[in-house]
């Protein structure tokens, strides 16, 4: 699974980015639901993420820092338009006090185990549909 680095779009990060995701089965794309301009640079490594990795890769859209709502600057429904339009899953969480970050790696790594799952069985069958 990869992690994506990025702090508001640092552009070293950039660099790195076709290696970091080869071979990757998972992404989770990290903004803090307090700083907008996380939230904007989604797009950017969104693309960067497909542009680098499998179609089938697993990309979860994780909005960090849910501890702090007064200071919210991404509305919940936003995010959750954006992940569903882009086919992503999609959580909050807080690094803070732990809510929904072991749930949002589990819930990456069920998915992952379903796409590889169907792709096994698709190999076994001859890309012939069961029914």
């Amino acid at each position: 699974m990869s992690h994506e680095l990025f702090s508001a779009g640092v552009e070293r990060y950039r660099a790195i980015s076709s290696a970091y995701h080869r071979g990757a089965v998972g992404v989770l794309l990290v903004y803090d639901i307090t700083k907008r301009a996380t939230f904007e640079n989604v797009q950017r490594w969104l693309k960067e993420s497909r542009d680098h990795t499998d179609s089938n890769t697993v990309i979860t859209l994780v909005g960090n820092k849910s501890d702090l709502k007064r200071l919210r600057k991404v509305s919940t429904d936003e995010a959750q338009i954006f992940a569903t339009e882009n086919g992503l899953l999609f959580i909050e969480t807080s690094a803070l006090d732990a809510s929904n970050v072991e749930i949002a790696f589990q819930s990456t790594l069920t998915e992952i185990y379903c796409v590889v799952s169907n792709k096994s069985l698709e190999r076994k069958t001859g890309g012939i549909e069961m029914i």
